[in-house]
C-alpha cells in the first residue's frame, strides 16, 4: 500500500493543473483579500491577514483532495483500472486507505505555502502556533479526503467533475472561506464542514483554546464520509 500511496504522490504533485489551482490560486487570491479588507481589523475574530490565511489554506487543501481523489477514482472505475486491482493482492480496503492517505499528503504544500505567503505579509505567530495550525489544518483535510472517495464512486465520470465543483463552492460559500460567517447565518454554518475547518484557527486568538466543538464536529463527518465511501466501494464492487 505504501507504494500505491507514493505513486498517487508523485502522480498529483506532477499534475500542472494541481499546483496552478491547489497552490498557486489560493496564494493569489490570499492577496487579493488582505487588500479588499481594511488589515486593521477583524475578521472572525482574527486579525484580516491571518484570518484569510487561514481560509486559503483550507480553500486550497478542500480543493486539493477533493479533485485528486474523486476525479481520479472515478476515470479509474471507467477505464477498468479499479477491476483490474481488484484481481491482484491488493485488498479492496488498502486501495481505499490508500487514496485518502495519498490525497491528504498532497494537501501540504497547498497549506505551507498560503503560509510563508502570509509570513511575508506580516502574519506574526508563534513557532508553536504555527506548527499547531499546519497539524489542525493538514488533519482536518483527511475529512475532505474522505469525501472525495465517496464521490468518486458516487458520480460517473463525466459528471464527477461538476458534482465535486458543486460541492467544493457551496461548502466554501457558506463556510467563511470568502467571507466571515456570524449571526444567524453561523447556526446553519456549523453543520459545514468547512466552517468548522476553519474554525480550528481559533487557538490562536488571545485566550483561546483549540475549539473542541469543531473538532467533535470534524470527527463526526469524518466518520460520515467514510462510511459512506466504505458503502459505495461495496456497491461498486458488485457491480463490477
Amino acid at each position: 500500500m505504501t507504494t500505491l500511496i507514493r505513486l498517487e504522490v508523485l502522480r498529483t504533485l506532477r499534475n500542472r493543473r494541481y499546483l496552478l489551482f491547489t497552490i498557486a490560486y489560493p496564494a493569489l487570491m490570499y492577496f487579493f483579500f488582505i487588500h479588499a479588507y481594511d488589515s486593521d481589523k477583524l475578521a472572525g475574530g482574527l486579525p484580516v491577514k491571518t484570518y484569510f490565511m487561514v481560509s486559503m489554506a483550507t480553500f486550497g487543501a478542500v480543493g486539493s483532495v477533493l479533485n485528486s481523489s474523486a476525479q481520479r477514482i472515478s476515470l479509474e472505475r471507467k477505464s477498468g483500472w479499479v477491476r483490474q486491482l481488484r484481481l491482484t493482492a491488493l485488498p479492496g480496503r488498502a486501495y481505499t486507505v490508500g487514496k485518502i492517505a495519498a490525497s491528504a499528503v498532497t494537501t501540504l504544500p497547498a497549506i505551507l505555502v498560503v503560509f510563508a505567503v502570509g509570513a511575508s505579509q506580516g502574519v506574526s505567530l508563534s513557532a508553536a502556533q504555527w506548527i499547531g495550525l499546519a497539524v489542525a489544518l493538514w488533519l482536518g483535510s483527511f475529512v475532505f479526503a474522505a469525501l472525495g472517495v465517496a464521490l468518486g464512486y458516487a458520480a460517473a465520470a463525466d459528471s464527477v467533475q461538476t458534482v465535486v465543483m458543486i460541492v467544493y463552492m457551496l461548502m466554501s460559500l457558506f463556510g467563511g472561506t470568502w467571507f466571515p460567517v456570524s449571526d444567524s447565518l453561523e447556526k446553519f454554518a456549523r453543520f459545514n464542514p468547512v466552517f468548522l475547518y476553519n474554525k480550528l484557527a481559533d487557538f490562536t486568538q488571545p485566550g483561546h483554546s483549540l475549539d473542541t466543538v469543531a473538532v467533535a464536529g470534524l470527527a463526526a463527518f469524518l466518520a460520515v464520509f467514510a462510511a459512506a465511501a466504505t458503502v459505495l466501494y461495496r456497491r461498486d464492487t458488485r457491480q463490477a
